[in-house]
């Protein structure tokens, strides 16, 4: 069966199961784009009391579109309260006060390290991307951290050209060696699957497939050789609810912001 025969896109089952890893009540440092997507989701659907800390200061924002940005106003408007971003990050971040830290990314490796910076030598790249912002904090600091990002080989790739926020390192032990309190990322959802690193090696591996994916599709679009767990599943279709959440989220999104399109999502 391929994805183009099913009801929902593979980029709307890709937000839907990151949305459902976010539990109520959490506190979730939230990056703009995929990430923002998949946790109003949430706070629309199963997680009510999730509470969305953005870097520009909302504590508790709800907004009734997706913010264009960590300035957008309506975060703001909508939130509980709203603090210096010297505060998010020092009492919240580094504080211990966040569960989950949920990033975008460009790219990542088979250690879940994230490159927002650059594609090609440092010095002379072929692409500048948008940088590192608060990610490299919130991926050391959050209790835990979600990825989310579409897969390919040029996304997931088996060497950085730049590490802008640490998963795990070289593997391993090498995070806690290193002094990086959180626990690092616990799931890369993408488009294809969930991937989760392995207790011991800490490398990336495919522990959820999504309907219609095969294996081969996945391993495709990686650029190394993707472990595969002997308990592989098959990711929970979305149901009717959390789609039409989705869509109705994107439409006014779309319709406030003068889009052709609901955006990354």
């Amino acid at each position: 069966m391929s994805a183009e025969t099913l009801d929902f896109t593979a980029t709307e089952i890709m937000t839907v199961a990151a949305s459902r890893l976010l539990k109520d009540g959490t506190v979730c440092f939230v990056g703009i784009g995929l990430p923002s997507t998949a946790a109003n989701l949430a706070r629309l659907t199963h997680a009510p009391e999730v509470v969305l800390i953005y870097e520009s200061g909302p504590i508790g924002a709800k907004p009734t579109v997706l913010p264009l940005s960590i300035g957008d106003g309506d975060l703001a408007l909508t939130a509980d309260t709203v603090v210096s971003t010297p505060e998010i990050f020092r009492y919240w971040l580094q504080g211990g006060r966040i569960d989950v830290g949920f990033l975008g990314a460009a790219q990542v490796d088979r250690f879940a390290n994230i490159n927002t910076t650059i594609i090609g030598p440092y010095d002379a790249p072929k692409v500048r991307l948008p940088g590192a912002g608060g990610a490299p904090e919130i991926a050391s600091q959050a209790k835990e951290v979600f990825i989310v990002l579409k897969q390919s080989p040029k996304a997931f790739v088996a060497k950085l050209p730049f590490v802008t926020s640490a998963g795990y390192l070289d593997g391993g032990d090498a995070r806690a060696k290193a002094g990086i309190p959180g626990a690092g990322p616990t799931a890369v959802i993408t488009d294809l699957g969930i991937l989760t690193p392995d207790p011991v090696t800490k490398e990336l591996t495919l522990t959820s497939i999504h309907p219609g994916v095969t294996v081969e599709q996945v391993k495709a679009a990686t650029g190394w050789d993707l472990k595969i767990s002997p308990d592989l599943k098959t990711t929970e279709i979305p149901d009717a609810g959390a789609l039409a959440a989705l869509r109705d989220l994107q439409a006014r999104t779309a319709a406030a912001h003068g889009q052709a399109g609901g955006g990354e999502g």
